[in-house]
């Protein structure tokens, strides 16, 4: 494909699908739309189109691999990894979802929802809960992401222990091809081995196969009891020790298993409005508990005290509280979900997404903090995350007083080390946010040689043209 900038007779093309009411062009609105959530990408557009059903799309997607232009699609623009951030030679134009946000079926007997791909994850709670149902992702971006671009990374959220991430939220899909065709897998079934599962080619390919406009999700029934404890300890081995006696003791019921560190605790309460302290003593580490029960609020709550009694009786607990109220248990949720942005007034920060066998994540903090320490003395580790699933965001924040622009130079240098220590555990360099710009060059170092060939293979398969987020998970 060549990167050449859109004629405005092509750009009059591309508007004429979607209307001129339903393109962007003034650069100062276009902006907000160039920059990854994280400010490490910075792209360029001259165009962004809003596409208002799976019809117009396609119109889209068959122009632009006609004509060689590269498309981006965008949702909610909250990913992590530029997987959403078009390239900066203005070539590429932004396809935007936003228009198509219709909730187009609920089904409460089968436990399903269809939902259009640019539906606010928020919209699609509140959706299910209307009907007295649930729908479990849960992400601190939840009132601004939206569907289609949950599904393109996989997310995976607070309560992967419990429901699974996307890919196991989601029964069948609607897809634009990047050749404009459109197939409609939109299929309720949970039992179907009819050939290949194309479904799971889409999530998690981030835009670079096609373009979701619809899911069918999967519901589940709304928890009749739930109970949110947190917890202080002395470390993660011994949380380690207590998310075993939760498994054994709670099973299905234990929805969350939160890992944070002191020095989160201090970034959320010195920079996150409302958020306080839980306990009055400090601890080097601190779990958050949730358990959510289908049968009573009696159950949640003996299944609450019964574990943080077998964790002070092992000797595993330090001290430890249990919401009194629904506020007070979305008040220890809010101060976890926080943790990242608390960190931004710290200066800059190191971003890791990794994961490792469960039973690895105190060999792999150990590790990770000795080298980590060893090559940047000063350097402040905020590791947090779901322990439930190995999922640990091992964020390092600038030394006091460090120049921020020195600090993040040094990105790839801790990168090597984190991601290094990570896969001699057995771990992933990616465990929810995706590969998109920042981790492809890295991907491409650490698979086998085949699996990166098989990967370019159902790239081009499916986008010959090449004009599908070009750039992104793999190189051409």
């Amino acid at each position: 494909m060549d990167a050449r900038l859109p004629s405005s007779d092509l750009i009059s093309r591309f508007t004429a699908i979607v209307g001129a009411a339903n393109v962007v062009s003034d650069p100062q609105e276009i902006a907000p739309r160039l920059v990854e959530n994280r400010g490490l990408y910075k792209g360029a557009s001259p165009l962004v189109l809003k596409p208002g059903s799976t019809q117009e799309v396609s119109a889209i997607l068959t122009l632009a691999s006609e004509t060689g232009t590269a498309i981006v699609p965008q949702t909610g623009n909250t990913g992590l990894v530029g997987g959403q951030t078009p390239s900066a030679d203005g070539t590429q134009l932004i396809l935007s979802l936003e228009r198509m946000n219709r909730i187009r079926d609920i089904d409460p007997l089968a436990n399903l929802l269809v939902a259009e791909g640019g539906c606010i994850l928020a919209d699609v709670q509140k959706a299910a809960e209307s009907v007295g149902r649930l729908f479990p992702l849960s992400l601190g971006s939840e009132g601004s992401c939206r569907i289609g671009g949950n599904l393109s990374t996989n997310a995976g959220g607070t309560a992967v222990l419990a429901y699974g991430n996307m890919r196991q939220l989601c029964l069948g899909l609607e897809v634009v091809l990047p050749t404009g065709e459109i197939w409609n897998g939109l299929r309720r079934l949970k039992k179907d081995n009819t050939g290949y599962d194309l479904r799971d080619l889409f999530i998690g390919a981030e835009g670079t196969l096609g373009v979701i406009t619809a899911a069918v999700l999967k519901l589940f029934p709304q928890p009749v009891g739930h109970q949110v404890a947190f917890v202080g300890l002395a470390s993660p081995q011994h949380a380690l020790e207590l998310f075993e006696k939760a498994s054994n003791l709670c099973g299905t019921a234990l929805t969350g298993f939160e890992l944070m560190p002191r020095i989160g605790i201090e970034f959320t309460t010195r920079h996150i409005a409302g958020v306080r302290d839980p306990l009055p003593t400090v601890h080097d580490w601190y779990v958050l508990v949730d358990i959510s029960t289908s049968d009573s609020a009696e159950t949640a709550e003996r299944l609450a005290h019964a574990l943080l009694e077998q964790g002070l009786e092992a000797g595993l607990i330090e001290n430890a509280v249990i919401a009194a109220s629904v506020a007070q248990a979305k008040a220890l949720w809010h101060m976890r979900e926080s943790m990242s942005d608390a960190q931004k007034p710290e200066g800059g920060s190191i971003k890791h997404d990794v994961s490792v066998p469960v039973s690895k994540i105190p060999a792999f903090m150990a590790a990770a903090e000795e080298g980590v320490m060893a090559a940047m003395p000063g350097a402040r580790i905020c590791a947090f995350g779901h322990l439930g699933d190995g999922n640990i965001h091992y964020n390092i924040s600038q030394p006091v007083g460090a120049d921020k622009a020195a600090f993040l130079a040094r990105w790839r240098e801790m990168n090597a080390i984190v991601h290094g220590i990570v896969l001699e555990k057995g771990g992933s360099i990616s465990a929810e946010h995706g590969i998109g710009q920042l981790k492809r060059d890295e991907l491409a170092a650490i698979r086998p040689e085949i699996e990166i060939e098989l990967m370019r293979r159902i790239k081009h398969a499916f986008d010959p043209a090449g004009i599908m987020n070009p750039g992104k998970v793999i190189s051409a």
